[in-house]
């Protein structure tokens, strides 16, 4: 009951107030009194960072909110409640903005005030200007101040008026057509309209000299180059590299950090006396390294002894300014003109325009080698000289496993598998008897791998890593790594080189010195797709060598092991009956392929087997062809002798081809696997018409014949033929 008392008591105060109300509104009177806002103004803020923007805080006497015309080229106006600010980015500049009060009964007052947006120029202004220290002429600006965003650089040379703009702190580069001294304007601008300037009157140089040698010559016999100036090479003794000819040309011994080179100023022709006559006719190329500060051409004269003007041969080379140009000349560009190579005396050089400085380093004749033996090496087939092959990290290895992808690329039977499961650092590695010399071009591993797509899981990039650490810090020998990555094909035997000569290489720790300069490395890591991961690969790797870079092959490419694989397409039986699928009858140590060529003279008279190439030979570049023979005693009539010819021929006479052959001859033994090399160069030869020149002279040449027990007769022989290869 005392609750409810309370409550009526509630309700009949409520309804005297509500009935008061009532009559309160039904007066409007007051309404009359009221005026619209007064006293309309704003305070304007602006930030002080050159991004414009202006808080604008309105204000009046009556006011509930505000329309405001910011005065600029926006189109509405801005609605702000009384006693809020609203905020604006302007440009630089004088705006007259608009602030409409409106009142509780929505009379409005209308005022209009100035704003003046204004910028800071850029302060503090700090512009460096220097020459470029590789680049001949070429001068790099950066400037760097407070408030600013951009710079323009006005490099001052005549005829050229358009300045060059870059960000604030980055550096423009810009080139002059001549040394000189020229007034360069920088203009730097921010937000503000107001920019700030540097002058400077700063002298631009030339560089008319080389600041770093010309890439070092790779290692070769002494057999293989005739040096006429190199540091890396025997020079002929006694050279003279300024004789009189009543020339202009100065010539200067010069020294870069102890690289010796050839300086010739003021070049209209210059010559060289070599010390001794050059026979050069074995060579295959002429390579020299020339430096000029300005573009212009240069003749190159071999010359002969006794050579008159009127006999003279040249090649023509372009040279690129500030950079060393290197050139491997044929020496066929000047033989084809008729140059003799067998007694060169001199040199000559001539040069266009007349007046130039011509630096020049490691002139020297050179050709390919003709044998290459590698100073480790193993072919996974028993013919090594590395023991200590390893599968580090978990990883499976197996160096006498069945190449699983034979074809024209790796005839090889066994090959490495490397089988990384998913383990983090997996690799395989083995030491050297020795620490690495890799100077003198020693810098050069090449391996051949497969990696079959279907072998890889996760995401790491296919590629190959060859390392190389001092094992003498036992574990912590990665420390110590240099590392070389290359990219790999997937599904394909590729041949891939590592030369720390030359490519690009990773030190791990980012400061040791260049690989070649160093003596403690021992120990080669082999690591496919990467470390520190956990995805699985399985790599087949062959025919891993080190040494110096092994002399490159080049077509024709004929080699066949008769297992379907071969790249000669164009076997054909004359007078013989051919398979080059026969199942080898003969398996042994000797020879443990499944399918040989088999030869089946059946008393032709002129029997053979024969195929062709394209293009045509080159004996100077490859000059040997190796084949696998068994012949069975057992197969012979008649008293032929026991042997085989390889004859070269031109099978552009079609069935006259014969009378363009050239022959070698080999004893064969009977009943037993035997390997016979045919080398056009070294072994004895026959013309068959007695008088064509030495078969390595020759370029018309594409067809090999292969007969057995000679021809011209009606004996019968079988034999077995396996491993044809056409190589250096």
């Amino acid at each position: 009951m005392k609750a409810l008392k309370y409550i009526f008591s509630f309700s009949l105060l409520l309804s005297v107030f509500c009935i008061s109300c009532t009559n309160d509104d039904n007066n409007l009177d007051y309404l009359e009194k009221v005026v619209a806002p007064t006293n309309v103004s704003a305070l304007f803020q602006v930030t002080q960072d050159n991004t414009g923007l202006v808080t604008i805080t309105p204000n009046a006497t009556g006011a509930v909110k505000y329309n405001i015309t910011l005065g600029d080229d926006t189109a509405e106006a801005i609605v702000v409640k009384q006693g809020e600010s609203a905020e604006h980015i302007y440009a630089e500049g004088t705006y007259t903005v608009t602030i409409e009060a409106v009142g509780l009964t929505s009379l409005k007052s209308v005022v209009t005030q100035d704003l003046v947006v204004s910028f800071k120029a850029p302060e503090n202004l700090v512009v460096t200007i220097e020459n470029d220290a590789a680049r001949s002429k070429q001068v790099n600006v950066t400037a760097n101040a407070d408030f600013a965003m951009s710079y323009e650089v006005y490099f001052g040379e005549d005829g050229i008026d358009d300045p060059v703009t870059a960000n604030i702190g980055d550096t423009v580069n810009y080139t002059y057509q001549e040394a000189g001294t020229y007034t360069i304007r920088v203009v730097v601008m921010g937000g503000a309209i107001e920019t700030s300037e540097f002058t400077e009157e700063f002298e631009v140089t030339a560089i008319l000299q080389p600041i770093a040698s010309a890439k070092t010559p790779p290692f070769r016999q002494d057999s293989d180059v005739i040096s006429i100036f190199s540091d890396e090479y025997t020079d002929i003794a006694g050279t003279n590299f300024f004789p009189n000819w009543g020339q202009s040309t100065i010539y200067t011994a010069f020294d870069l950090n102890g690289d010796a080179m050839i300086q010739y100023t003021n070049l209209n022709y210059e010559g060289i006396d070599i010390g001794s006559a050059v026979d050069a006719s074995e060579m295959e190329n002429l390579h020299i390294d020339m430096w000029v500060a300005n573009d212009m051409s240069i003749d190159i004269y071999p010359l002969p002894s006794g050579v008159v003007s009127d006999d003279e041969r040249f090649v023509t080379k372009q040279l690129v300014a500030n950079q060393w140009n290197s050139f491997d000349i044929p020496l066929t560009d000047f033989s084809d003109q008729g140059l003799p190579l067998d007694n060169l005396m001199q040199f000559k050089f001539v040069g266009a325009p007349v007046g130039e400085t011509v630096f020049i380093d490691n002139l020297y004749f050179w050709k390919e080698p003709s044998s290459y033996t590698p100073l480790l090496f193993d072919d996974f087939d028993g013919n090594s000289n590395i023991t200590t092959w390893v599968g580090d990290g978990g990883t499976g290895l197996n160096t006498a496993f069945a190449n699983p992808y034979v074809d024209a690329n790796n005839f090889s039977k066994t090959v490495l598998e490397y089988n990384d499961t998913g383990q983090q650092y997996a690799n395989v590695q083995f030491t050297a008897p020795s620490k690495f010399d890799l100077s003198g071009g020693k810098s050069v591993f090449t391996l051949k791998i497969y990696v079959p797509s279907l072998s890889i899981t996760g995401s790491q990039p296919n590629q190959i890593s060859l390392k190389l650490q001092n094992s003498d810090l036992g574990g912590n020998s990665y420390q110590t790594q240099t590392e070389i990555i290359k990219p790999i094909v997937l599904d394909e035997w590729q041949t891939i080189s590592f030369d720390f000569g030359s490519d690009p290489f990773i030190n791990l720790d980012g400061g040791s010195p260049n690989p070649v300069d160093r003596t403690d490395l021992d120990k080669v890591v082999i690591q496919v797709n990467s470390e520190n991961n956990y995805d699985s690969v399985i790599a087949y790797i062959d025919d891993f060598n080190y040494g110096t870079l092994a002399p490159s092959d080049t077509p024709p490419f004929a080699r066949d092991g008769f297992e379907g694989y071969g790249t000669i397409t164009t076997w054909l039986g004359d007078g013989a009956g051919m398979n080059t699928a026969f199942a080898n009858p003969y398996v042994d140590a000797d020879n443990g392929s499944a399918t040989v060529l088999e030869y089946n003279d059946d008393g032709g008279q002129y029997a053979n087997v024969q195929f062709s190439v394209t293009p045509k030979f080159d004996l100077m570049a490859k000059s040997k062809f190796t084949l696998k023979i068994y012949v069975p005693s057992s197969s012979i009539t008649g008293t032929q002798p026991n042997q085989v010819s390889l004859k070269l021929q031109n099978s552009d006479l079609g069935g006259n081809s014969w009378q363009t052959q050239t022959e070698i001859v080999k004893p064969i033994v009977l009943d037993q696997w035997q390997e016979l090399t045919f080398d056009f160069v070294n072994d004895s030869f026959i013309n068959l018409d007695g008088g064509s020149p030495d078969p390595v002279d020759r370029t018309d040449l594409d067809k090999v014949v292969i007969q057995v027990n000679s021809e011209n007769n009606t004996d019968k022989v079988i034999a077995y033929i396996d491993d044809f290869n056409y190589h250096k």
